[in-house]
C-alpha cells in the first residue's frame, strides 16, 4: 500500500464525516500556507499551549512562530528547553499535559474516522486522550487509511522506518526510535466536554 499517496476530495469529504461522527470538528484547508491563520485565530490570547514532537506543525510555520515569541501565549515548551535541570524538566514535562491547548499531528486517519498516533515516550497520549481540554491535530490527507488496521499498518511500515532515519541523522546512528505506546482514538465522550479540531489539508502534509 502506498502511504503517501494523497487521498482524492470524495474521500476526504467521507473520512471528514466520520471524524465528526466521532466528536472531532473537522476543519478541511486547500494549502498548508491557509493553516497557521487559522490556528492563531482558534487560540485565545495569554493560553498556555504545548506542542508533540510534529512535522506537520514545522512545516505549516506553527514552531517557528512559538519560538520566536511574536505571539499572545503562554509557550510551555519553551520553558522546558530552557529548564537545565533534567528533574525539573521532566516535572515541566508532565504539567504540560494540562495545558489550556496542545496542539500536535495523527499519524493514521481512518475512513471510517478512527485516529491513531503513534509515540515513543506516549507523553503526547495523555492531552490528546483525556488530560487537555482543547487539543488541535494537523494532518495532511495522505494520513487518510481504508481501515484502523491500515492504520496500525502504516505506523509501523511507514511512519517508524522515517523516524528512525530521523532520528538517526539528527543524533547519529546509535539513535533511532521505536514505537512505545499507540493511542487509537475511537471517540469522544460528550459528557468530558473538552474541544477536539482535527485540521485537514488537502496536501501532502508531514509524513
Amino acid at each position: 500500500m502506498d502511504y503517501s499517496s494523497l487521498a482524492d476530495k470524495e474521500k476526504i469529504e467521507r473520512t471528514a464525516k466520520a471524524v465528526e461522527s466521532r466528536g472531532v470538528s473537522v476543519i478541511v484547508t486547500d494549502s498548508k500556507e491557509s493553516v497557521l491563520p487559522r490556528l492563531v485565530n482558534l487560540i485565545p490570547e495569554g493560553a498556555t499551549v504545548m506542542t508533540g514532537a510534529s512535522l506537520t506543525l514545522q512545516q505549516i510555520g506553527f514552531e517557528e512562530l512559538l519560538k520566536s515569541g511574536n505571539h499572545h501565549w503562554h509557550n510551555l515548551k519553551g520553558d522546558i528547553i530552557a529548564e537545565k535541570d533534567p528533574a525539573r524538566q521532566s516535572q515541566l514535562r508532565k504539567q504540560a499535559t494540562l495545558a489550556d491547548y496542545f496542539l500536535g499531528s495523527v499519524h493514521a486517519i481512518a475512513e471510517t474516522g478512527e485516529i491513531l498516533v503513534g509515540s515513543a515516550t506516549g507523553s503526547q497520549l495523555a492531552p490528546y486522550a483525556f488530560s487537555c481540554n482543547h487539543v488541535i491535530w494537523v494532518a495532511g490527507a495522505q494520513k487518510i487509511v481504508p481501515s484502523v488496521e491500515a492504520g496500525f499498518r502504516r505506523i509501523r511500515e511507514y511512519i517508524l522506518p522515517h523516524e528512525d532515519q530521523r532520528m538517526k541523522k539528527a543524533f547519529g546512528s546509535n539513535s533511532g526510535s521505536f514505537i512505545g505506546k499507540i493511542l487509537l482514538f475511537e471517540r469522544e465522550a460528550p459528557y468530558l466536554h473538552r474541544s477536539l479540531t482535527l485540521i485537514l489539508i488537502r496536501e501532502v502534509a508531514g509524513d
